[in-house]
């Protein structure tokens, strides 16, 4: 490889890495349970939680820059108050009320131009089991943050 080309590549690895830790950091700050782990499916940085009667997940950037989420057993009333926040009720056919207030199943929906998937399973026991995943990093931060402020609402109740 011609040294001029070499140089570019390097140029760029160097700016991807700072996009990633960039990424890491806007995760954490939203929602500032996540520590760094293992890579994960995505195969790129990885970021996890775990506190007792909030739930557990992940939180990952791809090597294509898209983020995912995968949450387990996150009380309802919380995942219900961050999505509304953050999409309206409703928009995933879960009810006007929203996810709060959503009978237990799935409910899923495929963005066809973007590719995003986004997957909600409602528990029967007032847990959600939920993930987005091929989203841009600012949607992740924005449903992190929200979700973040609602849990941190009911801690302080």
């Amino acid at each position: 490889m011609q040294p001029h080309v070499m140089k570019a590549m390097h140029d760029w690895r160097i700016s991807w890495d700072e996009q990633q830790f960039a990424a890491q950091q806007a995760f954490t700050a939203a929602f500032p349970a996540l520590t760094p782990a293992d890579k994960c499916q995505c195969f790129g940085p990885t970021l996890r939680w775990q506190k007792t009667g909030e739930g557990e997940g992940k939180v990952c950037l791809d090597d294509h820059g898209r983020a995912t989420i995968e949450f387990e057993r996150v009380p309802k009333a919380a995942v219900g108050q961050a999505m509304k926040e953050t999409w309206g009720a409703d928009w995933f056919d879960e009810g006007p009320g929203g996810f709060a207030e959503a009978e237990p199943g799935t409910y899923h929906y495929e963005d066809e131009q973007t590719y995003a998937e986004y997957e909600f399973d409602v528990h029967a026991d007032g847990t959600v089991t939920f993930g987005i995943a091929y989203v841009k990093v600012d949607d992740i931060v924005t449903i992190l943050d929200e979700l973040e402020q609602v849990l941190a609402e009911h801690r302080g109740a």
